[in-house]
């Protein structure tokens, strides 16, 4: 007996869900199929894949090696079932986008997009550059751009653009006293940053090197708008953003750039992708035409 794409399907429901009863209700199958199918499958392998821990099944260690092994395949099997079930401008895209691209690059393309494709859905699923990466692994979403580094062997990733990152503040006074400051002279002012796991702060603090130590880290916030109405508001605080995100500040005055000496703070925008992952017809095309608008932007 051969394993079947159904016993696997199940097989990574109950690994998700861990209840027989939930899986069945939400696969419109009853308990004892369910049941059945788990036996089955563990029949042909040879090995228990769960164990029953406070009346849940939780994988075990042959579990979890089988889990990883089948999740890509099952997920590369269903692409190509939609793919042929759908026309191929038709169907839904899962992206996942970190915050900056989603705030000041996105919008526009996916707007252009869908009036050239209205019968295509795009989902946007926003995050900092960590938690886009962890969706692309565990299959949440079929491609995602970010930026800064990223480093996992399950990830295939191709560089769609450059960004500059500056240093602003709102201390007028500071902005102009000096053309240039040393980094090392900034370090103890008063410095609100990006959550861990952003791009822009790994970057920041990366380029830094062994002096990130010495950063007086004074607030942490989740979002560049957040940290720019602090730094008006509070008229003393530092940050280094992306000057996309800023450049309406500068223009009317309310953030200031803060030039520094042999030290210029750059990254690449990245379009990320699962290397088991199946390019549809119409991912290909998404990506093909996101490439292009993303260059357009970023060359202006």
């Amino acid at each position: 007996m051969k394993i079947t794409l159904r016993q696997m399907e199940i097989f990574l429901e109950v690994a998700q869900i861990g209840h027989l009863t939930k899986v069945a209700e939400r696969m419109g199958l009853s308990q004892s199929a369910v049941s059945m199918s788990i036996k089955e499958l563990e029949s042909i392998i040879g090995y228990k894949l769960f164990d029953r821990i406070n009346k849940k099944l939780v994988l075990n260690e042959k579990g979890r090696a089988f889990a990883e092994a089948i999740s890509p395949l099952v997920s590369k099997l269903n692409d190509i079932e939609e793919e042929f079930k759908n026309d191929e401008n038709n169907g839904e895209l899962l992206i996942g986008v970190s915050t900056t691209i989603a705030d000041y690059l996105i919008p526009p393309i996916i707007c252009q997009y869908m009036n050239s494709f209205p019968q295509v859905k795009v989902n946007l699923k926003v995050g900092n550059t960590r938690k886009i990466v962890e969706m692309i692994e565990n299959g949440q979403v079929d491609l995602g751009f970010v930026e800064g580094n990223v480093d996992s062997t399950s990830i295939k990733q191709e560089v769609v653009g450059l960004d500059e990152l500056i240093i602003v503040t709102g201390d007028r006074n500071l902005a102009m006293a000096q053309d240039e400051y040393y980094i090392d002279s900034l370090l103890g002012k008063q410095w609100i940053l990006r959550e861990e796991g952003s791009g822009t702060r790994e970057v920041f603090l990366t380029h830094l090197g062994d002096l990130a130590s010495q950063l007086n880290l004074f607030l942490e916030l989740g979002h560049p708008e957040s940290i720019k109405n602090m730094l008006i508001q509070s008229g003393k605080c530092l940050t280094c953003l992306p000057r996309i995100s800023v450049m309406k500040e500068l223009e009317r005055g309310d953030l200031y750039e803060i030039k520094t000496k042999n030290l210029k703070f750059e990254r690449q925008f990245l379009l990320i992708y699962h290397k088991d992952k199946y390019k549809t017809s119409l991912l290909s095309k998404f990506i093909y035409f996101t490439r292009m608008q993303l260059g357009k932007i970023l060359e202006h």
